[in-house]
């Protein structure tokens, strides 16, 4: 089995390939996503315990 036979996938090349991209940027957009959320609750939280702090004093 070479490369090439690999690749053209048995002749479904053109339905798998872009299959697999599809699904490669919806994942990464749900990991991009998902960061920035996180990243944003972190800033969000960091405020609310500086305020905390700040009140105690």
């Amino acid at each position: 089995m070479s490369i090439m036979t690999y690749l053209e996938m048995g002749g479904y090349a053109a339905y798998v390939w872009p299959a697999y991209g599809i699904s490669l940027l919806g994942i990464g957009g749900m990991v991009f996503w998902t960061l920035h959320g996180f990243r944003q609750v972190s800033r969000k939280l960091a405020l609310l315990e500086e305020e905390m702090k700040e009140d105690e004093s």
